[in-house]
């Protein structure tokens, strides 16, 4: 025994607590939390193989690649590419210290950590937000549309496997492939009964698979078309954007890979020739967004909505606003009378009401979720940004994306200018991002949405042009730079992460003026909400940052500004060389000029109408309205003249009136030099910062005045009270008169009849009554001859005669 070993026995016991010795309290109402708190990230070693990898099975499967399909479609412009221009700031910078960034030192410092100092790491302080007041229940869409309108869907409970649904080999092979085990909720209600080409209105919260739930039944029905010589477009998918209409495309041709269905796109962005040339073959399925969709009706030969059987909106409630409620009635115009129609909207508003009543005959009502609460699995935290601190956001936004939300996150901001600036800013930072927003060609934006899908950029900043309907897989965190105008947009915004049972996190920057809207996201919210306290030394040390790399910006931002004058300058001088050229052209050959594209608009209805849904503040409104501006007003420099606004085209007064007076045609902006001179770093981060809520404010504004406008009567009744409501003695009434033309219940309608009834016999009887007077007075009754009617009484004198 004395040549061996003892072996030693350790037993799991749990460790006594000392006296002194702190505990860390994890639990879900404690302040202090280390999951989300700030942490040194390794950069990603390269390795020789991934673990993923997968053979194929042919040589066709390994060819096909719907993003490569999608590509095709692009019209590719070469331009500079932001990320250079940051790469040769950085560059220049390391050569003044004497550093020069290479390649190979990457390479070898790949283990390395990014640089975060000590004081960095210091911990967050997170506390749980309480609930003021009782929680404010919204109606749900069973209080406002008139139930006999709507049909209830059949139970589904007893679904809970695709092959219970009766689809087609073709589509389940294709299932089996995409990965879907069991179906949603939305799924298991919704393809049985689209199945029948019932009319369908469906409400299902972000995430859920609502694409696959209108599309698997509709190319189901597809696959039993009847063969003909001639090709026919059946089905008709509409959405709000370009990106979102390109994922449906992604999705659609994945599941109809092993069937003979052809699939066409029609969304703005994309080269207008190589989708005329599909359009013209007649694709089975087109999707499309509204104004593209207009374009190739009123342009594309052989090519109309006359045949469609099936017609989809996807969104509805973003595409039935202010800015396509004029497409979309053209849209529906064309469209075949006879055909099913389903609704898929996240958020029910007034708009999809007035769409239901005009497109969708006996529906079949499917809500799974209303969405007005966010997912049960997200997380969601606010920062608060004190009233003289405006100036604070970017270096919060860079505290939190550099010390503790280093990838798959997305930030939205509300305008396009400060989406750039934030992109340069933290690519200054040395963090991988990108830009997604309306500014960028489609080319650009399909680049950047891809990257962030590969992993190829860490951080995603977007304007609302990807807050709908985009499945990104694998977004952990969304951080709002600034708060949306609505709580409906706030869901759609922070439904980016948490999707498909997945957990994730939110991160809002609310100011003094936004805490209306936080107090009630706060009201809303099931699980506790919490409040971020980032250090003030933190903040501190970020402000300085941000403001040391200001010339940094301004240096990349010149550059852009001289490219894009240098490239809009080319442009304008092929434009000029292209024109001349078909002009000789046509005089060699005495051919006409080619005939412009065609609009279902004139050029003077979009110019009134652009005007009308351009943001403003009062005083511009009054201004246009023709309001006399008040005395204590000041007339702002940059607008020195007015337009004229007697009924005619504005622009054309506009331009005629610039001529006269011999100004330029284009405004004259303030220059950068004469506007920023002589203000602080941080008048100038406060001024934009203003700009950012300025926008938020003027489209809250704008949304707030189209809910309360006064709208048409419709053949359905208005949002009559619950009869179990409390507010019921609160509640404003409507006029009679509307009550009674709105209202079409049939106990509303026999009262209708009765009333006019009686009213009749009443009306004929005066009529009768008026005829005997007037023969009376004229002398022409026999009966009553010598007696005066309608004349006026004369009294007699009892006392005369008599003395």
């Amino acid at each position: 025994m004395g040549g061996k070993e003892k072996k030693k026995i350790n037993f799991d016991l749990i460790k006594t607590i000392d006296d002194n010795e702190e505990i860390a309290d994890l639990s879900e109402d404690s302040d202090v939390e280390v999951e989300y708190q700030p942490s040194k990230v390794k950069q990603k070693k390269k390795v020789d193989f991934d673990s993923k990898f997968k053979f194929v099975s042919s040589v066709s499967e390994y060819q096909k690649d719907t993003w490569d399909d999608l590509m095709s479609f692009v019209k590719h412009k070469n331009r500079g590419k932001v990320t250079d221009k940051i790469a040769n700031v950085i560059a220049s910078r390391k050569e003044d210290s004497k550093k020069i960034l290479e390649e190979d030192v990457k390479d070898e410092k790949s283990d390395e950590e990014i640089d975060l100092s000590d004081d960095e790491l210091k911990h967050d302080n997170l506390r749980v937000k309480q609930k003021k007041g009782k929680t404010k229940v919204d109606s749900t869409i069973e209080d406002v549309l008139d139930k006999d309108f709507f049909e209830d869907a059949p139970q589904s409970d007893d679904i809970t496997s695709f092959y219970q649904m009766n689809l087609s080999r073709p589509l389940m092979r294709a299932i089996g492939l995409l990965g879907y085990v069991h179906p949603t909720p939305i799924q298991c209600a919704t393809i049985p009964v689209a199945l029948l080409g019932r009319d369908i209105c469906g409400c299902a919260a972000t995430g859920t698979g609502k694409t696959a739930s209108y599309m698997l039944p509709t190319l189901e029905r597809l696959l039993y078309k009847p063969v003909t010589t001639e090709s026919v477009t059946r089905v008709l998918v509409l959405v709000p954007t370009r990106e979102l209409g390109a994922q449906v495309y992604q999705v659609t041709k994945q599941l109809c890979q092993f069937t003979n269905i052809d699939i066409g796109m029609a969304i703005g962005g994309l080269d207008v020739k190589a989708q005329e040339a599909i359009l013209r073959k007649n694709p089975d399925v087109v999707i499309a967004t509204p104004g593209r969709l207009i374009d190739h009706i009123k342009n594309t030969p052989s090519f109309t909505l006359d045949s469609i059987e099936v017609l989809i909106l996807d969104e509805a409630d973003r595409m039935l606003d202010e800015y396509f409620a004029a497409q979309m009635k053209e849209i529906i115009k064309s469209c075949s009378p006879t055909r099913q129609t389903m609704l898929f909207s996240a958020t029910m508003t007034d708009e999809v009401k007035d769409l239901v009543a005009v497109s969708l005959t006996k529906p079949v009502k499917i809500f799974v979720n209303n969405n007005q609460t966010v997912a049960f699995n997200l997380r969601q935290e606010f920062i608060r940004i004190r009233e003289d601190r405006e100036d604070d956001r970017e270096p919060i936004l860079a505290a939190l994306v550099c010390r503790t939300f280093h990838d798959h996150c997305m930030v939205f901001v509300q305008t396009k200018k400060a989406a750039h600036r934030l992109r340069i800013l933290l690519g200054l930072l040395g963090l991988k991002s990108g830009e997604l927003h309306g500014d960028l060609t489609q080319q650009q934006r399909l680049e950047s949405l891809r990257q962030f899908k590969d992993e190829q950029i860490d951080i995603l900043i977007a304007t609302d042009v990807a807050a709908r309907g985009l499945d990104i897989s694998g977004v952990k965190t969304v951080i709002n730079f600034v708060m949306p105008i609505s709580v409906e947009h706030y869901i759609h915004r922070v439904g980016r992460t948490a999707r498909a049972g997945k957990a994730g996190i939110s991160v809002s920057l609310a100011g003094e003026t936004e805490r209306k809207m936080v107090k009630e996201i706060i009201k809303r919210a099931t699980n506790p909400v919490k409040n971020r306290i980032i250090p003030s030394e933190i903040v501190e040390k970020y402000r300085k940052k941000v403001q040391a790399l200001e010339p940094e910006i301004e240096k990349v931002l010149e550059e852009e500004k001289a490219e894009k004058m240098l490239a809009q300058a080319e442009q304008q001088l092929n434009k000029t060389e292209k024109k001349l050229k078909e002009e000789l052209e046509a005089g060699k050959k005495n051919a006409q000029q080619t005939v412009p594209r065609q609009w279902f608009q004139s050029h003077k209805e979009r110019m009134l109408e652009k005007e009308r849904l351009s943001l403003k503040t009062d005083e511009d409104e009054d201004q246009t309205n023709g309001k006399p501006k008040k005395k204590n007003d000041k007339k702002p420099a940059s607008k020195k003249r007015k337009r004229d606004d007697d009924g005619s085209d504005l622009e054309d007064n506009f331009f005629k009136k610039r001529k006269q007076q011999g100004a330029p045609m284009k405004k004259s902006k303030p220059s950068k030099t004469n506007s920023d001179a002589g203000k602080t770093p941080k008048e100038l981060a406060k001024e934009r910062a203003q700009k950012e809520l300025e926008m938020a404010s003027l489209t809250r504004a704008k949304l707030m005045k189209c809910k309360h406008k006064v709208r048409r009567l419709k053949a359905v009744v208005d949002e009559i009270p619950n009869e179990n409501s409390s507010k019921k003695k609160n509640f404003k009434r409507k006029s009679k008169f509307a009550m009674d033309l709105a209202d079409t219940s049939q106990k509303n309608v026999k009262k209708l009849r009765y009333d006019a009834n009686k009213q009749k016999k009443i009306d004929e009887k005066v009529t009768k009554l008026s005829k005997v007077k007037l023969q009376n007075k004229a002398g022409l009754n026999k009966k009553n001859k010598g007696k005066h009617f309608g004349a006026p009484k004369v009294k007699k004198d009892k006392f005369k005669g008599k003395k």
